[in-house]
């Protein structure tokens, strides 16, 4: 736990939320600045600032939680479908407010104020490619330092 972490604060019953679920891993309540009805969040219960950093099984817990939210809300509430938003920013850029990871559970409804998130432009074809390549490499290198993290970890000490 961060103690100055407001969603840290939420998740130890420090500070007060509606909570909609709860399981070993993670909470989800009702934001309080909500975008639409039934606007909520799923974090993890143990503190992670975004989503590079957050251990893979909290990871995958929160995603199975939003998942499940989403459910309840298109059931409950019945939205005609849900927007599922985890934002990271360094804090210069992006739209991550609260440094503890968080997917923003948003149920759609016909006219609601959101609107799309962008819209689709066509982008020159070469500069696809070139994105293409360096992800790529980028995952080739990454993906060598984590078989030989592994590796290090499975040599007897």
């Amino acid at each position: 736990m961060a103690p100055e972490c407001t969603f840290c604060q939420i998740v130890s019953g420090e500070l007060p939320a509606e909570y909609v679920f709860e399981d070993d891993r993670t909470v989800a309540f009702m934001d309080i600045n909500p975008a639409t009805d039934g606007h909520m969040l799923v974090v993890p219960r143990a503190h992670a600032v975004d989503v590079l950093s957050v251990d893979e099984h909290d990871w995958t817990a929160v995603a199975l939680t939003a998942r499940r939210m989403a459910r309840w809300v298109t059931g409950a509430l019945g939205a005609g479908g849900v927007d599922l938003v985890q934002a990271n920013s360094d804090g210069t850029v992006g739209a991550q407010t609260v440094f503890h990871l968080h997917v923003h559970v948003l149920p759609r409804y016909r006219g609601d104020r959101l609107g799309p998130w962008w819209t689709q432009q066509t982008a020159d074809p070469h500069g696809i490619t070139r994105a293409a390549e360096r992800l790529i490499e980028y995952g080739r290198r990454d993906l060598a330092a984590d078989r030989a993290q592994l590796s290090l970890s499975e040599r007897p000490t």
